[in-house]
């Protein structure tokens, strides 16, 4: 059975930290209350730590008797061996295919008779899968999942197909589709060392290569308890889940010899590099650029936060730069943003992008692009401008609050991306205390036309055909 692999969180907050109390005998507690009125983020979270070293955290969420179950695995595609891209995806699409107790394909099947929905994705550092449920079915989903989580069988029967699986996945999104092929080609072009250059999803011809014994061995050197977060939210507490978690998790062996998370790391990049791809089916061109930026995880004090105001106001919505220059005056583009991709281990981008309006030149788009972004790096940023940025943020994380699903994805990324869970409630606080000043310095400071990638997708018009005589 397919898996959907839904997209990565793009993070803005993050995390696990604070204070102690006394818990629970079998593990140690940690509550972590609320920064300040008016600025903190959601709930307040319980966390602990069982003996075999899974972290545990409780977002409470009491307005329905239900919950959502989630086991976060800190490995993604960034970790795999070299030659073997997409064999942690491909281990997401086998964790369904049955253990010595659950026969292939039953897992859901199980989930869904009992009311409930589950899922899975793969991101660069994580892996995730999760179940959503009625209290009272929380039990079972946790006893499946600590059951997958050492019990797995991989047979040919089962892999191979499923190796077909994903290359068709693979052919549907990522091969058929123009813009995620750019995006692809732009990435393995920016990254020169570091193997966010690669695609989750694997290159075709290793996602080929891949069988039994890689998903095997992937399997059990990454999917152990001491590797993994249990997070859930909803109508429940530490106190009541972390019984549930010494009995079906608290059992699991802890991984001995776990492999220590070394990367390599991106050098200074000292030239602009440029990607061009034509399709016969693109309707409009499209011009993208990446900047290299840090991470949430390995900025400096502030920049993370000043780097997520500086894409709200260059490119958030329509009272931003690039909007009311390139959509609004010039009319050359239908469509600008920017976004800052901060919910990394390591490296993070910031990014702008365009689609050309009909008949506009893609050479004139880039210039009144760059034109935008010195005017922003000679005159700096306004005081409204820095005001509606934050408020537009801030309003975005209250939003994320109402969702029992996004909170938990939200402390899942941050946790496996090296971020606390103060750094997630603090983040609205932090974001406040973001100034104009610091906003022009990382927007000078990463808008380094020299660290950056511009990826310009066209149409390729179709050759006439030959009339086949001879002249």
């Amino acid at each position: 059975m397919m898996k959907m692999c839904m997209p990565g969180v793009a993070g803005i907050v993050a995390g696990f930290m604070g204070q102690r109390t006394a818990a629970v005998a079998i593990a140690t507690a940690v509550v972590v209350g609320t920064v300040s009125p008016g600025l903190a983020f959601g709930p307040k979270v319980g966390t602990a730590t069982l003996d075999n070293g899974m972290q545990v955290v409780v977002i409470p969420d009491h307005r329905a008797p239900v919950v959502t179950h989630m086991v976060w695995y800190r490995v993604g595609a960034a970790d795999e061996t070299p030659r073997k891209s997409g064999i942690a995806h491909f281990l997401e699409h086998l964790m369904f295919k049955g253990t010595k107790d659950v026969k292939p394909g039953e897992f859901s099947k199980i989930i869904s008779r009992n009311g409930g929905n589950d899922n899975a994705f793969t991101s660069l550092d994580y892996t995730a899968y999760f179940q959503r449920v009625a209290k009272d079915r929380l039990p079972l989903v946790m006893k499946l999942e600590a059951d997958r989580m050492t019990n797995l069988v991989l047979t040919d029967k089962e892999v191979l197909p499923e190796r077909d699986v994903v290359l068709e996945e693979r052919r549907s999104r990522t091969d058929n589709n123009p813009s995620a092929r750019l995006n692809e080609q732009m990435n393995a072009a920016f990254y020169l060392s570091h193997p966010y250059g690669k695609p989750v999803i694997g290159w075709p011809n290793e996602i080929r290569a891949l069988n039994r014994k890689d998903a095997f061995e992937f399997y059990r050197r990454y999917y152990a308890p001491n590797n993994a977060i249990l997070i859930v939210a909803g109508d429940v507490t530490l106190e009541e889940l972390m019984p549930l978690a010494q009995q079906h998790y608290g059992a699991i062996p802890a991984q001995p010899d776990f492999p220590e998370r070394i990367r390599p790391q991106e050098p200074r990049h000292e030239a602009a590099l440029r990607v061009t791809l034509k399709d016969p089916r693109v309707t409009s061109p499209i011009l993208q650029r990446i900047y290299l930026a840090p991470s949430y995880a390995t900025d400096q004090p502030g920049e993370a936060e000043a780097l997520d105001v500086l894409a709200e106001i260059l490119g958030g919505g329509t009272t931003s730069r690039l909007y009311d220059a390139l959509v609004v005056k010039q009319k050359s583009a239908a469509a600008v943003g920017s976004y800052f991709s901060g919910d990394a281990l390591d490296n993070g981008s910031l990014s702008v992008y365009a689609v050309a309006s009909q008949g506009q030149d893609v050479t004139g788009l880039e210039a009144e692009m760059d034109a935008v972004i010195a005017k922003f790096l000679k005159d700096g940023v306004t005081a409204e401008e820095l005001k509606r940025a934050k408020n537009s943020l801030i309003a975005e994380a209250v939003y994320a609050q109402d969702s029992q699903s996004r909170l938990a994805r939200i402390y899942g990324v941050a946790l496996t991306t090296g971020q606390t869970v103060q750094d997630v409630q603090q983040w609205p606080k932090r974001v406040e205390g973001v100034t104009a000043e610091k906003v022009l310095e990382v927007a000078r400071k990463y808008f380094s036309i020299e660290q950056s990638v511009t990826g310009i997708l066209l149409k390729r018009e179709k050759q006439p055909a030959s009339s086949g005589q001879k002249s």
